[in-house]
């Protein structure tokens, strides 16, 4: 884990104590609810200062919420 929070902080220039607090908030969530994702979508998008387009954020949900896909690091490095 602490390798891919390294990569991530390297990459949007979020700090790691940031980063972990969110992965922290995310405890008891329902991301198979649309909403909650939207909400974490829409906060990691303010945290990094990188605008997410709305298609954007619609596959992200899609994938969370569907779990259509296996989530590992290498996808979500794309998504970044």
């Amino acid at each position: 884990m602490d390798d891919m929070v390294k990569k991530v902080e390297k990459k949007t220039g979020v700090n790691s104590n940031d980063i972990m607090g969110v992965v922290q908030s995310l405890n008891g969530k329902d991301l198979s609810d649309e909403k909650n994702v939207r909400k974490l979508v829409r906060q990691l998008s303010r945290m990094a200062n990188k605008p997410v387009s709305r298609k954007k954020e619609d596959m992200i949900v899609e994938m969370l919420t569907k779990k259509k896909k296996k989530i590992d690091q290498s996808t979500i490095s794309k998504l970044m």
